[in-house]
């Protein structure tokens, strides 16, 4: 009488092989390094999107930047290289 029904506790092999698959994907979740690797290259592009942010918001609001003054010394070469006598000489 067992022979009889035996049957039908055998899973062919093809469904056998989904179920362990499925199972084994279950238990794992997501791989450690590609968590990881997520995180640092979402936190490096938060970072280089702030940068240029702020940058641009640098750009318009602040005023540009002062040059220092130049020496009567230098003015003085300058002239001199470019052929026009310096007054006074």
């Amino acid at each position: 009488m067992e022979d009889e029904f035996e049957f039908a506790d055998k899973v062919p092999p093809s469904f056998d092989r989904m179920g362990d698959a499925i199972k084994n994907a279950e238990a794992k979740g997501f791989n450690p390094g590609l968590i990881v690797l997520l995180v640092v290259v979402g936190l490096l592009l938060i970072f280089l999107v702030g940068n240029y942010i702020l940058y641009s918001y640098a750009q318009k609001t602040l005023p540009p930047k002062k040059k220092k003054p130049v020496s009567k010394k230098k003015m003085k070469k300058e002239r001199l290289k470019q052929g026009v006598s310096a007054p006074g000489e």
